[in-house]
Order: C-alpha cells, then sequence, then structure tokens
C-alpha cells in the first residue's frame, strides 16, 4: 500500500490552538474546503466537549459526503455514545478514541495502574464497535509509554474491533529515528497488526512533526494525522501542506502518494488562518509570504533565467499564481469574476455583487489591484460570522495637541441605529471605548496587531486582534485601507465571534 492516508484535524486539535476558536459556520466552511482539498479524513470535532462542538460535527457530518468524518472521544462510555450522534448521519463516520498510556500519565493524570487502563480501552472500543465498523484507537503519549505495555495495549484494541491504531507524540518528544525505529517495533510485535491501520499524530514542541511523520511513513505507517498551516495545542502540529508537498516534490525518495489536490492548498491556508486569526509566518514552508520570493540578486538572476534553479516546487502547484494582476478602477464585472475563479474562487452572484462594490471602492483608491488585494476583499466581505451588530461608520479626531476622540455609529441586533463617543489614549483606544459603551460586553483586549497586506504606501492595512472574555480568547480581523477602520471592523468582528459562540 502506497498511498498515504490524510487525517486532518485543524477543526479538532488545531482549534485548540490559543484563541483559535471557530464558530459552527466557520467550521462547516473550512470542512468544505478539506473536502475540495481532497482530504480523506476530516476530524471535525469533540462532541462531548460541547453542545456547539456536538452540532457542529452533525452539520459537517450531515452535508459532507466525499470525506470520512471522525469525531474525537474520551474512552469513558457517555463520551463514545456522543461521538456517535455527532457523526452517525456521515457517509463514512469513524469515531477515534483516546486513553493515556505513559506511566507519568497513568500514575499522575489518570490515577490508574496497567491493568485497569488495558481493560478501559478494550471495553471502549468495544462500546464503539457496537455503533459501527470505522474506529480508531489512540494511546495518548505513546512515545513516552514503556514498548512492551504499549504492544499489549495495540492488541488488545485492534482484537477488540480498531482498524486504526494511532501513535500520538503528544507532547513532541521523540526523534525521527527513535520515532521510525518505534513504527518498525510495533510492525514486528504487535501479533494482529494487519488488521489495522498505523497512524502518527505528532507535535511540534521541538520542530520536529513533520520529520518524525515522514520517518513514520518510511517506517511503515499509512495514516498521517496533520493540520492546515500547522496549528494546534502549544507549539502545533504536522503542516499538512509540507507532508504532502515533501512526498509529492521527493517522490524519487519516498514512493508515495496522496488523494490531495495541491492546487488548493494555498486558498486553503488562506481560509484557515483568516478564520481563527492566526497568521501564517512570512518564512513558513509551501505557504509563507516569502515561500516563493526571491530577494538575492544572484537568485532572481537563477530565477530569471530558469526556475528550477532556485525552486524545487512550482508555485502554481499550490494554487498560488505569483502573478501581479493588473486590475483597476475601469476594469468590468466581467474581468473581475474571471480573475477571481483563476484564483480558485467559485463565487454566487450576490457574492460577486457584494465584493465587486468592495473592489471598486479599492479601485477608487489604489492605481493598482493585486491578487493579495483580492484576496483581502474575500476574507472581509463574505466571513461567515454572523453580525450581531454591524459597524456602520467611525470617525475620530485626533493629533499631538489634542485629545484623542471617536465617534461610532452601530446597527444592533433589532436594526436599531446605536451611537456615542468617547475619548481615548490614542485614535484606536477611543474607538473601542466608544463600541464597548454600546457593545456592553465585558472583554479584556489581549492583543493588537497590524501588517500591510500589499506593498506601497496605499496598501490595504490587515488588523488581528484578540480579545478575552470570561476565560476565553476571540480573534477578529478587519482589513481596510485605513488602518483606523480596519482596527474597528476587527474588533467588531471579534466582539461579535464571542457574542455567537456564547449563543450556541
Amino acid at each position: 500500500m502506497d498511498k498515504v492516508i490524510i487525517f486532518d484535524t485543524t477543526l479538532r486539535d488545531g482549534e485548540q490552538s490559543a484563541g483559535a476558536a471557530l464558530t459552527i459556520s466557520e467550521k462547516l466552511e473550512i470542512a468544505r474546503q478539506l473536502e475540495k482539498l481532497g482530504v480523506d479524513v476530516i476530524e471535525a470535532g469533540f462532541p462531548i466537549a460541547s453542545p456547539g462542538d456536538l452540532e457542529a460535527v452533525r452539520n459537517i457530518s450531515k452535508e459532507i459526503r466525499g470525506s470520512s468524518i471522525c469525531a474525537l472521544s474520551h474512552a469513558q462510555p457517555q463520551a463514545v455514545d456522543t461521538a456517535w450522534e455527532g457523526i452517525k448521519d456521515a457517509a463514512e463516520p469513524r469515531i477515534h478514541v483516546f486513553l493515556s498510556s505513559s506511566e507519568i500519565h497513568m500514575s499522575h493524570q489518570l490515577r490508574k495502574n496497567r491493568d485497569q487502563v488495558l481493560e478501559q480501552a478494550r471495553a471502549m472500543v468495544a462500546r464503539a464497535k457496537k455503533h459501527l465498523d470505522n474506529v480508531e484507537f489512540s494511546p495518548m503519549d505513546a512515545t513516552r509509554t514503556d514498548r512492551k505495555f504499549l504492544y499489549q495495549l495495540l492488541r488488545a484494541v485492534i482484537d477488540a474491533g480498531a482498524t486504526t491504531v494511532n501513535i500520538p507524540d503528544t507532547v513532541g518528544y521523540t526523534m525521527p529515528k527513535e520515532f521510525g525505529s518505534l513504527i518498525q517495533g510495533i510492525k514486528r510485535n504487535v501479533d494482529n497488526i494487519e488488521k489495522a491501520v498505523i497512524s502518527v499524530h505528532c507535535h511540534n514542541d521541538l520542530g520536529l512533526a513533520v520529520a518524525n511523520s515522514l520517518a513514520a511513513i518510511d517506517s511503515g505507517a499509512r495514516q498521517i494525522e496533520c493540520t492546515v498551516n500547522g496549528i494546534g495545542e502549544r507549539a502545533g502540529n504536522a503542516s499538512m501542506e509540507e507532508i504532502v508537498m515533501a512526498i509529492k516534490t521527493r517522490h524519487d525518495l519516498m514512493k508515495y502518494s496522496t488523494d490531495i489536490n495541491t492546487e488548493r492548498i494555498y486558498k486553503t491556508s488562506r481560509l484557515v488562518s483568516d478564520f481563527t486569526g492566526m497568521y501564517v509566518q512570512p518564512n513558513k514552508a509551501i505557504v509563507g509570504a516569502n515561500a516563493f520570493r526571491h530577494e538575492s540578486g544572484i537568485h532572481q538572476d537563477g530565477i530569471i533565467k530558469e526556475r528550477t534553479t532556485y525552486e524545487i516546487m512550482d508555485p502554481e502547484s499550490i494554487g498560488l499564481s505569483g502573478t501581479t494582476l493588473s486590475l483597476g478602477k475601469l476594469s468590468g464585472r466581467h474581468a473581475f469574476r474571471k480573475r477571481l475563479e483563476s484564483l480558485g474562487y467559485a463565487l454566487s452572484d450576490d457574492e460577486i455583487n457584494r465584493t465587486f462594490a468592495a473592489f471598486k471602492e479599492l479601485a477608487d483608491k489604489k492605481k493598482e489591484i493585486t491578487d493579495r488585494d483580492l484576496e483581502a476583499i474575500i476574507s472581509e466581505e463574505l466571513r461567515t460570522i454572523s453580525e450581531i451588530y454591524h459597524l456602520e461608520q467611525v470617525q475620530v479626531s485626533c493629533g499631538d495637541l489634542t485629545m484623542p476622540t471617536a465617534s461610532v455609529r452601530l446597527t444592533g441586533p433589532d436594526g436599531k441605529i446605536l451611537s456615542d463617543a468617547a475619548q481615548g489614549t490614542g485614535p484606536v483606544d477611543a474607538v473601542y471605548r466608544a463600541i464597548n459603551r454600546l457593545v456592553k460586553v465585558p472583554n479584556e483586549l489581549i492583543e493588537f496587531s497590524v501588517k500591510s497586506v500589499t506593498e506601497g504606501i496605499d496598501a490595504i492595512g490587515e488588523v488581528t486582534i484578540r480579545i478575552e472574555s470570561e476565560g476565553k480568547r476571540y480573534a477578529g480581523r478587519g482589513a481596510h485601507t485605513d488602518i483606523i477602520v480596519a482596527s474597528a471592523r476587527a474588533y467588531m468582528n471579534a466582539l461579535n465571534r464571542l457574542l455567537v459562540t456564547k449563543g450556541e
């Protein structure tokens, strides 16, 4: 079997990134994109965690037909049954049961001995098996688990009905050679291993998640658990796009394949970044802003003469055109739609109308609109977050000899127009104080960042913020040529996300 199964856990483990909470509608939109991408298994969530997570898993299971839909479950009866409730309408449902197996976890977290853990794992896999055939089991912290006990545990859950056994490097502790040896040991010492697919789930605490995943494939693993942009708990997970493109680019060494449509990678990366509010670092492999940029004169000379002198991948292979779009204020709707289609966006007539209006507004301020400008427009205009409050107008007065003052006008949930003004230490602070006077939701601003989407003095500014309320963090993003307006939009986006999430 030379196919590697891509198990995407962006919607489950990826959402565990601090401040990356997603709404139900956002999860569904990402799931649709993952299906188009060709992901084999989508881990849609953790149904027992909250009613909102259960509903999100249900909605995804009902709509997505091209990918297997998986739900995570504690090794507890109620959790297993709730997981089944979430995915029972899926075309190809899967339950993923996990239980800690290392001595440090069993002693300090579970407070159970090996026999108790063995029996609990076996019983819960058997319970899941009563609901469906496709059952996965993960011995959490497997890379710090005694190998003989790990072999015994895997043998027991496979006998109980597990068809996939996942080996998690839960704390990102292992090294590639060590991890490859572990997978080989499982193949040699678990006598019923041929009845199950070996999977791996690597964390990136030492920056080795992708390297460990690739080492596992070479040693016999045939499912990789990963996330878009490598997001996830702490330092994140193995990056899906890096694993897929490593296999594709170095097929001479890795005679494996995936079903991923790589030309959709970049768009998927942008979608996840937009919804989670987590920027992709410029030097990130594959999807970073600098991944296909060349600054050195020597490199530029080589690229001009022959692209492969300094590029091992074609930008178009991940859906990145690498070109500058010559659209301006005189460009028509047809040219606008065609360019969006070439970037991979299939929009409805209503969405075209909304984005075209925003494009025209921007074109009046900029001479030339680039692909990255268009992506910012799409991100800003087509957010799936429901708006409880809508920003109608913001106006500020500031300077070095005056107290910054802002007035804002919002549309409330009942359609009523609300307005107020406030002073602050700066224009953004004044805007946020005015908004808080109208949207009376206690919160604390804990992060504020600004970046330019494109180059030049007329560039679109993109603001990302995070707020905290009752111990939970919510991200917001806004874009505009006026950075104050972008800041106000980002704050409203975060507040609406907070209100929608609480309403779920």
